[in-house]
């Protein structure tokens, strides 16, 4: 019992529920490896004893707690204040102020902001902790629209380097802003990868959330490109041919995108760029740049320099080296002073090409412009881990546990932060994290928005059923979120497709979070309601999940447009989910065939399938939302978008591949080498590429985009 309380105590759940009415108990060896991971010996009797006496001892002296959260809805509770305290507090602008007896409505009515709180209490003892005060809600949508949802590197265009780039991102704003009257368009993460090769082609393992990668960057864009000059020209007049042989090779010749074959190229150009002096205004500018953006751009372009020298696996650098604050590596930067000058170059240009993709975008009359993409984690072994150890938990892996869906459970292998160490920071890593993201976004995708409040820790060399839910301050989360929307002026989209603990929608909703609503899966599942009323589909950090129920559930009602919910980004499919195109064709049952992911006999999936299909048709016929008839392919996804249209959602997405009839999904959870995840170009119904400017000009894409331009808003 002891050491069940001492996991409680530190948010660690000792049970599950695999299954309504089910319940799993967490083994003591899994409790045990979680509790050392935070920094907890619960291993023996004794040290279970020792620590609970340790955690009372430090509740009973604690004044405050780690992080104070006040918002006008919820003022934070105080009551573990001795009576005769007296508060004072000191706002993120400098100013002091005396608050007097503590009063926890007038904390939740100062300004807006990240302070600190000192108390005094009468037996002489001080303490002070962050406050953070933020809005109740955050930002919405300034009014109902639809938009495009695309991969970006799946974007090519006749002058971008063989994959999408910013330079696309911000034609195809342009471009479908003032043309098809769209309110956004939505990117995947555009986080830093770990440097290969082979470099993980996947956005949702990233060696860092806090910087973008510059392989998306449009070097013809880059104002030193315009002065090179005799032998620096001659070479990137060469990589440029280079460049147009590798598009040639996706669009023409049925290549995948190579993403490191890409970056060998831009990362020749950079050098180039980087040699040549900037003028004082630029150099201005730039300086600006690094002061803003302070140690985490210090530490990143390190870690970038390190990597060249020792790899991209800290855990395997030189012990020296492994601590961003250690000696060895204070000895080091001198040494690689032009090198860490180098990436941080590149993160200024990928910074400043980002800000004109957002203008392009409100400049065509978008109401939200770019929705960036936050991945759920980062690479064990990347630049965040390295720069922010003591915020990570070692030898721990995110996942999720067995259900009826997955009865291994899932290891996505990516280290979850502390919940004990994000409050002792006041959560500056995750305020950092965010305010990076919405330097130049209208609004922001959180996946997996779950783990906001829980997530599945699996023990590093054990199986995903050996793991354990490990709860987050979800209301400090929350409001940390709502604060930096505010502060951007960006509404936020929550993944929360699949099993959703009960409670985590309605807070969610509370706050002004939109959720996330596919149309396949929007259906009358019965109890519980509404918490749960998503059928299990893949997510982004997942690595397998089925996309239909299993073969003993119910039957289930599809919802009418009606009964949907309003607050959500509503769409037909995403980027781990089939085409439309093949799923009304059929296709992405044969391609799971083929690569033996059927959860079942393949005539019994295809049955399934086909009535699921038939069961639409027979619903958007009744509706008299398909007047094209049965069998019209095109008809048919402009049919299920018209549903969407009737729906309340407040955002509407448009799959861009869906829009010329692309039968390849981006990435097929469950396989790794047997499918080309996330390097394939968006593409027509025969499989041919189709650049960003064959897409403007595409009939399909302009019948399909008339529907919503011209729909009720």
């Amino acid at each position: 019992m002891g050491r069940a309380r001492l996991a409680r105590l530190h948010g660690i759940a000792t049970s599950y529920e695999p299954a309504p009415g089910r319940s799993v108990q967490i083994t003591d060896d899994t409790v045990v490896a979680v509790l050392a991971a935070l920094g907890v010996d619960a291993s023996t009797p004794h040290a279970v004893r020792t620590a609970l006496a340790a955690s009372a001892e430090a509740t009973d002296a604690a004044l405050l707690p780690r992080t104070v959260v006040a918002r006008p809805a919820r003022p934070p509770d105080l009551t573990g204040l001795p009576e005769g305290s007296v508060l004072g507090v000191e706002t993120e602008d400098g100013a002091a102020q005396e608050l007097g007896a503590p009063d926890p409505a007038a904390l939740a009515r100062l300004p807006l902001g990240i302070h600190v709180l000192h108390a005094h209490s009468p037996d002489g003892r001080t303490a002070r902790a962050p406050l953070i005060v933020a809005p109740d809600r955050v930002p919405a949508p300034p009014r109902r629209s639809h938009g495009f949802l695309v991969q970006l590197y799946s974007l090519l265009s006749r002058q971008s380097w063989g994959m999408g780039d910013l330079g696309d991102l911000a034609d195809l704003a342009a471009w479908s802003g003032r043309a098809l009257g769209t309110g956004f368009v939505q990117l995947n993460p555009l986080h830093a990868a770990v440097p290969g090769p082979p470099t993980d082609p996947s956005p949702y393992r990233p060696s860092s959330r806090r910087f973008p990668d510059p392989v998306h960057l449009r070097i013809e864009h880059i104002p030193e490109y315009a002065h090179l000059t005799g032998a620096a020209r001659l070479r990137a007049d060469g990589l440029a041919t280079r460049a147009a042989a590798l598009r040639a090779g996706v669009l023409e010749g049925g290549a995948l995108i190579d993403r490191d074959a890409v970056w060998a190229l831009k990362r020749e150009a950079l050098e180039l760029l980087w040699k040549v002096p900037l003028g004082p205004g630029r150099r201005a500018e730039y300086c600006d740049f690094l002061a803003e953006q302070g140690q985490a751009l210090e530490d990143h372009a390190t870690w970038c320099a390190i990597a060249e020298l020792h790899g991209p696996n800290w855990r395997g650098w030189p012990a020296g080296l492994r601590d961003p604050r250690a000696a060895g590596v204070a000895r080091l930067r001198p040494q690689l002073l032009d090198r860490i000058d180098f990436h941080c170059r590149l993160a200024w240009f990928t910074d400043q090409q980002l800000a004109g993709a957002q203008r392009a975008a409100r400049e065509a009359g978008m109401g939200i412009g770019l929705v960036h993409d936050l991945a759920v984690g980062v690479h064990p072994s990347g630049a965040d881990t390295w720069a922010q150890q003591d915020a990570f938990a070692a030898g721990m892996s995110i996942g999720a546990p067995p259900d009826a869906f997955n009865a291994r459970g899932q290891d996505w292998g990516l280290p979850p932060w502390r919940p004990d160490a994000l409050a002792a920071a006041g959560y500056a890593p995750y305020r950092e994290l965010l305010r990076q993201l919405l330097r130049h976004a209208g609004a922001l995708r959180i996946d997996h928005v779950m783990g906001l409040f829980r997530l599945w820790w699996v023990p590093e060399g054990r199986p995903p059923t050996e793991g354990a839910y490990v709860r987050y301050d979800g209301e400090a989360m929350l409001s940390v979120l709502a604060l930096e929307a505010h502060r951007a002026g960006a509404a936020v989209i929550g993944e929360d497709l699949g099993t959703v603990e009960p409670g985590v929608r309605g807070a969610l909703a509370e706050r002004g979070v939109l959720g996330t609503s596919v149309v396949w899966f929007e259906r009358d599942y019965g109890e519980p309601a509404p918490e749960a009323a998503a059928a299990p589909t893949p997510t982004s950090a997942s690595s397998s999940a089925p996309t239909s129920a299993p073969e003993s559930a119910a039957p289930a009602r599809i919802l009418a447009p009606d009964e949907w919910r309003s607050a959500c980004l509503a769409t037909v499919t995403t980027h781990d989910l089939p085409p439309t195109a093949a799923r009304l064709t059929g296709e992405d049952v044969a391609l799971r065939e083929r690569l033996g992911l059927l959860a079942g006999p393949p005539e019994r999936e295809r049955s399934r399938a086909r009535y699921e299909l038939v069961e639409w048709m027979r619903e958007l016929a009744r509706r008299g939302l398909l007047p094209e008839g049965a069998g019209d392919e095109e008809g048919a996804v402009r049919a299920v978008h018209r549903f969407l249209l009737r729906t309340p959602a407040r955002m509407i997405g448009v799959w861009l591949p869906d829009a010329v009839g692309d039968r390849r999904p981006q990435n097929l959870p469950g396989t790794w080498d047997e499918y080309p995840n996330w390097r394939v170009p968006i593409s027509g119904p025969d499989g041919r590429p189709h650049t960003l400017e064959e897409l403007a000009a595409s009939p399909r894409l302009h019948a399909l985009m008339r529907e919503l331009s011209d729909g009720q808003y």
